[in-house]
């Protein structure tokens, strides 16, 4: 029953930090942000959002930048929205899954060579 409660309030943070990054940050220095999971401890003490970020090198670095900046508003904003008693401490985490896929997809396409002639 525990694990299911945890798993829930998983899914809804990340729903909500989606929506808050999306629609509630006013820092000009976050681009294109992607939430691609919430891990939550077992005592909802803390949890660790892991996202994604597109765009150069300096876009990507501002927009860490600027979620590190926002982390109290956006702790605060998933508190209100959640309504539990303690709020989860947030720490940002970056994925690198997209940007490893996206290595692999152009080391496959430099593998294919042209069809041999008999």
């Amino acid at each position: 029953m525990a694990q299911q409660r945890v798993e829930k309030i998983q899914e809804f943070i990340q729903q909500e930090l989606s929506k808050i990054i999306l629609n509630g940050l006013k820092d000009p220095r976050v681009g294109f942000v992607t939430v691609t999971g919430v891990e939550v401890t077992g005592d909802l003490r803390s949890a660790k959002v892991f996202v994604s970020l597109m765009g150069s090198e300096q876009q990507k670095k501002d927009t860490w930048d600027g979620l590190q900046h926002s982390l109290g508003f956006l702790r605060t904003e998933v508190g209100r929205r959640l309504g539990i008693r303690h709020t989860p401490e947030l720490s940002l985490h970056l994925d690198k899954s997209l940007d490893n896929s996206d290595h692999i997809q152009k080391l496959l396409l430099g593998l294919q060579t042209p069809e041999r002639k008999s």
